[in-house]
């Protein structure tokens, strides 16, 4: 029983941090129906905007008080990044066939992700990230675990669970309680109406690429918190879960990418520790995790929760 609890700790943490991403890939699909694949490398630069902010202001310290002002530097650096790539890349492409943005979102995952990897070593003072790169250590967040019984839970993986909990309610009340959120649902469904309704389109595409590269800096500062290193890899097998995690909970449904961000991690994490033999331990924890993903497609194809994706002319 301990077991079983220890690994729904661990899956709901996991599963936390891919909800998070997925959220954010569920804001921008909902919006323009666009599978955004450079979204990983938004978390990635997320964490590393994070760790530069501590670098430059907090080096050597290791105070409470600094976290929020490292998440404001991975959200700045993460919706900067995010609204250049939308207005110098997907904007000309809004018209063109959806293969265009896709093969371009893949370029731009591409691109992020070495750029970072060449160029972030080069500033004076800055590690290489070619490596693994240290991440800071947080009093009361990266401290001693909690040990409720026999089970672990660690600082970071409560503050993980906590984020989304946080980002998830505050997202819900911003998209139907306020203007803008109704604007968002507004162009969701039929944006050519919104337009004449005196909507600007173009500024609620900006608003929903801001919302998910947020969400995606703050998982990154979670991902460093949890893992204590980042490197310039750690957005591609992450987004490609958070997208699977979008689809398994029904793509356009925030809620849905929230229940398949969770029931992935804990998919991964009973995995790694219930299934015996040679189809057991962590090396198979991703087969696993793909596997509950090509039956829910089978199965249920709208999602756990059903697609909330409304079929334009």
């Amino acid at each position: 029983m301990d077991a079983f609890a220890q690994q729904l700790v661990n899956g709901l943490t996991l599963g936390s941090l891919y909800a998070l991403i997925a959220v954010g890939y569920t804001v921008v699909y909902g919006i323009i129906q666009l599978i955004n694949f450079a979204h990983g490398e938004i978390f990635m630069i997320g964490a590393f905007g994070a760790l530069s902010t501590w670098i430059v202001l907090f080096k050597g310290q290791t105070a409470l008080w600094m976290l929020p002002v490292m998440i404001v530097g991975a959200i700045a650096a993460s919706v900067v990044t995010a609204v250049i790539m939308e207005r110098a890349a997907y904007r000309p492409l809004r018209g063109a066939p959806r293969l265009a943005p896709l093969i371009t979102a893949i370029g731009i995952s591409v691109f992020l992700q070495e750029g970072v990897r060449l160029l972030y070593g080069k500033v004076p003072g800055f590690p290489d990230a070619k490596q693994k790169v240290p991440f800071p250590v947080i009093d009361g967040i990266t401290g001693q675990s909690w040990n409720p019984g026999n089970i672990v839970i660690q600082r970071a993986a409560a503050f993980t669970i906590l984020a989304l909990v946080v980002c998830a309610i505050g997202l819900w009340i911003f998209v139907n309680r306020t203007k803008t959120g109704r604007a968002m649902q507004a162009v969701s469904q039929d944006p050519d109406t919104a337009r004449l309704m005196g909507i600007n389109v173009n500024r609620i595409i900006v608003v929903a690429f801001i919302i998910g590269a947020t969400l995606a800096a703050i998982a990154g500062v979670a991902q460093g918190l949890q893992v204590t290193n980042i490197n310039f890899k750690m957005g591609f097998l992450a987004g490609l879960k958070a997208f699977t995690a979008a689809v398994l909970g029904g793509i356009g449904n925030v809620w849905g990418a929230v229940l398949g961000g969770l029931t992935l991690g804990i998919v991964e994490s009973m995995a790694v520790q219930f299934v015996p033999g040679t189809f057991g331990g962590s090396p198979w924890k991703d087969v696993w995790a793909f596997a509950i993903l090509i039956l829910v497609l089978v199965f249920r194809p709208q999602g756990l929760l059903g697609a909330k994706v409304v079929d334009r002319a």
